[in-house]
């Protein structure tokens, strides 16, 4: 991805933000545009079109939160699904935090954790799987605003039972990249895309401070897993 179209997408998630928090009767002031939809609109295009680049028709990459089955629940909404001759090619959750970042990390991270656990379950379960031959494929996008808040060293962590270390001092920014970070290490999620935003005096910049979670790294993974997937179609 082009870094210019990257701050195009970046710019539009703060024009679609402020534009849905104007819209909400109270202004915003009950929750803001997180209770709007939408917001990362242009970001789902940037990655909708990796997957048109590697030959996947663009009838086969469904966005507007379309369902996939579950297993602790019926079913659940993604932000993006490919899925291509009876195959699931992947499956993306498109996700933002912006302010109050202390309330609401840790139900960023339970979401986060719940719907890959329940996805990897329904292929781990079922006799028969729903999504083809080859198991589900996730990516996680993820845009942080940078704030004083979120590059303020972490206070430390107190448990029944000792924590990890190396949480020790994090600032949530730090966080949120070692959660992704682990994720794919483990992979709970097989790709990902980190990016923080900061906006001073109108001005708007991005960053993608994890190595692992870059737009070009991000692409080279979903080159990959198409190529996968084509081959196994013998394409």
């Amino acid at each position: 991805m082009a870094t210019e179209d990257i701050q195009y997408a970046v710019e539009d998630f703060w024009r679609r933000r402020d534009k849905q928090e104007g819209d909400l009767e109270d202004g915003g002031r009950s929750g803001g545009a997180a209770r709007g939809n939408g917001h990362m609109k242009a970001l789902e295009a940037l990655v909708k079109g990796i997957f048109i680049d590697c030959g996947i028709p663009e009838d086969c990459v469904r966005t507007g939160q379309p369902y996939l089955p579950g297993y602790y629940r019926v079913r659940k909404q993604w932000d993006l699904v490919v899925e291509y001759k009876g195959v699931l090619v992947a499956a993306f959750e498109f996700k933002s935090q912006v302010g109050s970042v202390g309330k609401n990390f840790n139900n960023r991270f339970e979401e986060a954790l719940g719907s890959a656990t329940d996805i990897e379950a329904v292929q781990r379960k079922n006799e028969e799987s729903p999504f083809g031959q080859v198991p589900p494929w996730l990516g996680y996008v993820f845009i942080l605003e940078e704030t004083p808040e979120t590059e303020k060293e972490g206070r430390t962590t107190r448990a029944l039972f000792p924590t990890d270390p190396a949480f020790q001092g994090l600032s949530y920014n730090q966080r949120y990249q070692e959660m992704i970070r682990r994720f794919i290490k483990e992979r709970v999620y097989d790709a990902g895309w980190y990016i923080t935003a900061k906006r001073v005096d109108g001005d708007i910049s991005y960053l993608e401070p994890l190595a692992t979670a870059t737009s070009d790294v991000l692409r080279a993974a979903i080159e990959g897993r198409v190529k996968v997937v084509k081959a196994m179609l013998k394409e």
